[in-house]
C-alpha cells in the first residue's frame, strides 16, 4: 500500500471513528447528562462546544465565529492534505511518524468540520479531572489533533540534526 493511501485510509478511519462515537453520546444522552466512567478522574459528558479548543471563543454571539472556524479548519486540512498529497516521500514526509500524525490531524480535523457545518457547534464527551481540577471537555477528533500535532513535533525534534535530503 502506498504512503499516501495509508495516510488517506488511516484519516477516514479517524473521521469514522469520530462520527460514530458523536452518534452514540448524542443517541445515549441528553445534553448536558454526566455518567461518572471512573469516580473522580474520568466521566462522559455531553455537551456542544460552538468555540475551539478548550472553548476558546464559545461565549457570546460572534457573528464570524462560525466563517472564522470553518476556513481556519479548511485551510488547515488544505494544508494537511498537500503535505500528504507529496509523493514521492522525501525530507519530512519520509517519516513514518509525520505521516501519521498528519494523518490523524486531517480525520480530526474533517470530523469537528463536519460538526460544524452540519450543526454549527462540535460535540464534546470526554471529561478527565483530578480533584477540582477539570480538563475541558473533548472528543476523539480532538484527540487525534493533538495526537497527531504532538507526533509531528517529536519527529521534528527528533531529526532535528539530520541533513535535509533534496
Amino acid at each position: 500500500m502506498s504512503p499516501r493511501l495509508a495516510a488517506y485510509g488511516l484519516a477516514a478511519i479517524w473521521f469514522a471513528l469520530d462520527r460514530l462515537t458523536k452518534v452514540l453520546v448524542q443517541g445515549a444522552m441528553a445534553p448536558q447528562d454526566v455518567f461518572s466512567v471512573i469516580p473522580g478522574f474520568f466521566e462522559m459528558v455531553y455537551t456542544r462546544n460552538r468555540g475551539i479548543a478548550f472553548g476558546l471563543m464559545s461565549e457570546g454571539d460572534i457573528e464570524w465565529r462560525a466563517f472564522f472556524l470553518i476556513g481556519l479548519t479548511a485551510l488547515v486540512m488544505a494544508f494537511v492534505v498537500a503535505m500528504l498529497w507529496q509523493s514521492p516521500p522525501r525530507g519530512m514526509m519520509a517519516s513514518r511518524l509525520t505521516r501519521l500524525g498528519l494523518a490523524l490531524v486531517l480525520g480530526g480535523a474533517l470530523g469537528n468540520l463536519y460538526d460544524r457545518l452540519l450543526e454549527g457547534s462540535v460535540t464534546d464527551f470526554l471529561s478527565f479531572h483530578a480533584g477540582s481540577f477539570y480538563w475541558p471537555a473533548f472528543n476523539v477528533a480532538d484527540s487525534g489533533i493533538t495526537v497527531g500535532a504532538c507526533l509531528v513535533l517529536l519527529d521534528l525534534w527528533r531529526n532535528r540534526h539530520r541533513p535535509v535530503e533534496t
